[in-house]
């Protein structure tokens, strides 16, 4: 397993080592041990979700309050999503920025995002499957959003599916009803980059 940080501290991309033959293939798609071993984080699952989504179906830029936020381990078991960590933490030095891992089911990567990140995904193909590991339970009341299209943002969304085929592009009512990154911010919605290190910094060890 081969696990790699991404522009946004707190991300990371994880690549398992698949073994196939005529059967099929196996691997390792989650490793606590390993992953703690590598980052210093220790990853606590509390609540396991899956999404099946529709081509062009992008859903994000969801984020919980903190603490105790929601670390997430995500992979696309069937299909094709490009996965997107935002930086929505005040004060960070690359607050406002993001960046993305294409997840699908030949190279069976995840992505992982730290307490107090914000995440969003388009789905490249018809009927994919995105499961998410969390380190915390839905709670309602502290489930917030960004706009996935704010253009000060500026996510480099795909215009084409998997297979070439153009993309028509489907939010569900509440996002796109979330406000901007400026927005949230003003309202007092996302987290302090101090806040964040310091609960994530609680989690070592």
């Amino acid at each position: 397993m081969e696990i790699r940080e991404l522009s946004i501290a707190g991300a990371y991309q994880v690549t398992p080592q698949v073994h196939g033959d005529d059967r099929g293939a196996f691997l390792e798609w989650f490793r606590a041990d390993r992953f703690t071993e590598t980052t210093g984080h220790r990853f606590t699952l509390a609540q396991a979700n899956a999404s099946v989504s529709a081509a062009g179906t992008l859903r994000g830029i969801h984020f919980a309050a903190l603490p105790p936020s929601q670390a997430k381990w995500v992979t696309c078991l069937r299909g094709s999503v490009l996965d997107v960590i935002v930086d929505i933490r005040v004060g960070s030095p690359t607050f406002g920025g993001w960046d993305s891992v294409t997840l699908d089911d030949e190279t069976h990567r995840a992505a992982y995002l730290s307490e107090g990140l914000g995440h969003a995904f388009l789905a490249l193909e018809e009927g994919s499957v995105v499961s998410y590991l969390c380190s915390a339970p839905y709670a309602p009341g502290r489930e917030h959003g960004v706009h996935p299209l704010d253009p000060a943002i500026g996510i480099d969304w795909p215009t084409t599916g998997r297979d070439g085929a153009p993309l028509r592009t489907l939010l569900s009512g509440k996002d796109a009803q979330a406000p901007s990154l400026a927005e949230a911010q003003a309202a007092g919605l996302l987290p302090s980059y101090d806040a964040a290190q310091t609960f994530v910094a609680s989690l070592r060890g």
